[in-house]
């Protein structure tokens, strides 16, 4: 059985919105799309510590208090660890243009017109808006 790919995301979120990053056209895994930030998770290193690393260099923030929240994510080779935020130190940035053309806040009711990375995070991140 092949090993999955273990990925940190997380959901900012501020005033009933959530951040998501568009995914440049020319990324080999999931172009065009909006996601969570994050990524990979490094050998050694906790899901919570990737979120925090990868908010750092992704969106330039310092995030704090990441809370693990469901994720549903329909790849069987991706092991999710996604994380609501609703705290954090600096102002979001796209701090990695080479892997996002784009960042925005969504309100929940605009998320149904999104192309996602994947369509059954959907849920959970109307979920992550609303708790």
């Amino acid at each position: 059985m092949p090993t999955r790919v273990a990925i940190a995301t997380a959901a900012l979120i501020r005033d009933g919105r959530i951040l998501l990053v568009h995914r440049n056209p020319e990324r080999r895994w999931y172009p065009d799309c909006w996601d969570l930030a994050g990524g990979h998770i490094e050998p050694g290193e906790s899901p919570a510590q990737a979120v925090v690393r990868e908010c750092r260099e992704e969106l330039g923030v310092r995030i704090l208090d990441p809370r693990p929240m469901p994720m549903a994510f329909s790849d069987p080779g991706i092991e999710m660890h996604a994380f609501v935020v609703d705290r954090w130190e600096g102002e979001p940035v796209n701090a990695a243009p080479d892997e996002h053309d784009q960042l925005r806040w969504f309100e929940a009711a605009e998320l149904v017109h999104l192309t996602l990375a994947d369509p059954a995070s959907l849920p959970d991140l109307l979920n992550a808006i609303r708790a």
